[in-house]
């Protein structure tokens, strides 16, 4: 499966239309897959610059508005209103319509979302990694997710064709596509994505408590460090409540990796600390 000559939508409906969202849009204009691209959003000024860059053709402030006969619906919001959203739509989805999505958490949210939908519509979990600190349309590209990793997270329950249909599209774009259960893919992105997150927004935090004037000193090592800290606090806050075990877990190690640092420092173990910090640049050495 490598073709996108073999689909084509009608009616696309962007629910969310920032930096993801305006990013699909243009990928799905470039490789010639949409003829119509309607957006959803709340905030009509956001909406209303995105169609004079011709991201989108039109827009709405009622999501079953921008939504009702789209073939394929694609799902940038923060994932904590995902199902309200489906609720909110199901009973105006064409027979044969597509939903997709940008979510980082998937788990027990794609079983949820998939059982929602009504009958003749599908629901395909998708997950790009691609993005940035950076959350608005202007730095929106077609060429986003050009050789970015994406994840589909089907179940034994999703349709085949939706399934390949989803796949084809990432595909087209140039992302290199991957099947995988939707719990694994939230115990891996807690690890990679969402603790480091949460670290970054930490450090920050830390410095701010001890004295937030010390900011002003930070080099570039600290910058490289808390760049993720810039993120949208919206859209962290419901990947953090929607993969809280997982997290909660990784906290357990962390804590037991910081406590062993800090009895290493009250022995003055140079050697302890050494091994340490050797292992972990051995380890982060292996990412290319």
């Amino acid at each position: 499966m490598n073709s996108g000559k073999n689909i084509f939508f009608n009616k696309v409906a962007i629910v969310g239309v920032g930096l993801i969202g305006a990013s699909f849009a243009l990928a799905l204009r470039e490789n010639g897959l949409c003829e119509a691209m309607h957006g959803y959003g709340r905030r009509k000024e956001n909406l209303e610059r995105a169609k004079e860059r011709g991201i989108i053709d039109d827009f709405s402030l009622d999501v079953r508005k921008a939504c009702e006969d789209a073939d394929l619906i694609f799902l940038s919001t923060p994932v904590g209103i995902f199902k309200d959203i489906i609720e909110n739509i199901k009973g105006v989805l064409k027979k044969g319509a597509l939903v997709t999505d940008a979510g980082s958490v998937k788990g027990r949210m794609v079983y949820e979302l998939e059982s929602s939908m009504p009958d003749g519509a599908y629901y395909i979990g998708s997950h790009p990694i691609a993005g940035s600190d950076k959350s608005g349309i202007d730095d929106a590209r077609a060429d986003l997710f050009n050789n970015a990793r994406c994840i589909i997270t089907p179940t034994d329950k999703s349709d085949e064709s939706a399934k390949n249909k989803v796949a084809a599209i990432w595909e087209t774009f140039g992302a290199r596509v991957e099947f995988m259960n939707p719990f694994k893919h939230d115990e891996i992105y807690a690890a990679v994505s969402h603790f480091p997150h949460i670290v970054a927004y930490a450090i920050v935090n830390t410095i701010g408590d001890i004295d937030s004037k010390y900011i002003g000193y930070a080099g570039q090592g600290f910058k490289d460090t808390t760049r993720i800290a810039l993120s949208s606090p919206e859209m962290w806050r419901d990947i953090s409540i929607f993969n809280k075990e997982n997290l909660i877990n990784l906290m357990d190690v962390f804590k037991d990796n910081l406590d062993k640092l800090t009895k290493y420092l009250e022995e003055d173990n140079a050697f302890g600390i050494e091994g340490e910090f050797l292992k972990a640049q051995t380890l982060r050495k292996n990412l290319k």
